[in-house]
C-alpha cells in the first residue's frame, strides 16, 4: 500500500512540474475577433503623452489620437474604451488581448515585422529640448551632458541606432524614464540637460512653458506614426483604415487635426496626401 501511494505521489509531482514549466512560457497572442460582431474597441495609449493622449485636469482622457478613435467608433457603432498603459509593457497588453491596438503617437519605422500597421497618418520628428537659458545649440553641444528620454520610445530607439553611437558615447549619461512629464520636470529642475522627444510632445510643452524650454533646430531623426494591431487582426485594421479614409475624404480628419493647430499637428498629418 505504501509503495502504491509513493508511486501515485511521484506521478502527481511530475504532472505539477510539467504544468509549472508550461506556465513559464510566453503568453500566446489573443485570437482575432470578427470586426462585424465587435461592440467595443479598446485603444491602448500613454496617458502622459500630450497632445496625442493625456489626462486632463478634470480627470478625463483626451488627445488627438483618442479624438480620431472616438470618431471611428461613432461611425462603426462601437463603444470606445480608452485604456491607459505602461508604454514599456505595450507588447504584453496587445498580445494578451487587453487592448485591441496601440494608438498613441506610435512610430512604425523599424517595427514593421512586429505589428500589423495602419497607413501612416502623421509625419513626426524626434528633437532635443533644452532649457531656454542654456548655451546648448546643437547635438554636438550635448557632449558631457545628461540626456533623458522615455523608456521604450522611438526617441530611445533613434539614439540606440548605430549611426548615433558616437553621439551617445559623448553624453555624460543617457537616462530612461517612464513618462515625458517627469522628464520635463527633471529638465526644469536641472537634473538633466536635454530631452530627446517627439516634436508634437515638445511643442505641447513649449506652448505652455516657452520661457522655460526651447527646441534645437536640427532634428535627431524623422519617422511616421501609425496604429499598431496584432499581426492576425487584418479585418480590424482594414475596417479602421477604411473609416479613417472616409474621414479624410469628408474633411473630418483635418477638422479634428485643426483642434491641435497650436502644436502644428494640422501641418504634420500625412494621411491622404
Amino acid at each position: 500500500m505504501k509503495k502504491y501511494l509513493a508511486m501515485l505521489l511521484t506521478m502527481v509531482m511530475s504532472v505539477s512540474v510539467l504544468a509549472g514549466c508550461g506556465g513559464g512560457s510566453e503568453e500566446a497572442a489573443a485570437p482575432a475577433e470578427d470586426a462585424a460582431a465587435r461592440t467595443t474597441f479598446t485603444v491602448g495609449f500613454d496617458a502622459e503623452y500630450p497632445p496625442y493622449g493625456y489626462r486632463t485636469e478634470s480627470g478625463d482622457y483626451a488627445g488627438f489620437d483618442l479624438d480620431l478613435a472616438a470618431e471611428v467608433c461613432a461611425r462603426q457603432g462601437w463603444e470606445l474604451v480608452k485604456q491607459p498603459i505602461d508604454w514599456n509593457a505595450k507588447d504584453m497588453e496587445l498580445n494578451s488581448g487587453a487592448i485591441d491596438c496601440i494608438w498613441n503617437g506610435f512610430t512604425m519605422n523599424g517595427r514593421e515585422d512586429s505589428y500589423l500597421f495602419s497607413e501612416p497618418y502623421v509625419d513626426n520628428s524626434i528633437v532635443y529640448v533644452v532649457r531656454a537659458d542654456d548655451a546648448i545649440q546643437t547635438e554636438a553641444d550635448l557632449a558631457g551632458k545628461y540626456v533623458i528620454t522615455q523608456a521604450g520610445s522611438s526617441a530611445l530607439a533613434a539614439l540606440q541606432d548605430e549611426a548615433k553611437a558616437d553621439v551617445v558615447a559623448s553624453f555624460a549619461a543617457l537616462d530612461e524614464i517612464a513618462d515625458y512629464n517627469t522628464a520635463f520636470m527633471n529638465l526644469e529642475a536641472g537634473t538633466n540637460d536635454a530631452i530627446a522627444v517627439d516634436i508634437g510632445v515638445a511643442q505641447y510643452q513649449l506652448q505652455t512653458k516657452a520661457d522655460k524650454f526651447r527646441m534645437l533646430e536640427e532634428p535627431l531623426s524623422t519617422e511616421q506614426y501609425a496604429i499598431g494591431f496584432r499581426m492576425d487582426d487584418t479585418e480590424l485594421r482594414d475596417t479602421v483604415q477604411a473609416t479613417l479614409n472616409e474621414m479624410v475624404e469628408d474633411g473630418t480628419f483635418m477638422e479634428i487635426a485643426s483642434n491641435y493647430a497650436d502644436y502644428n499637428l494640422d501641418k504634420m498629418v500625412c494621411l491622404g496626401k
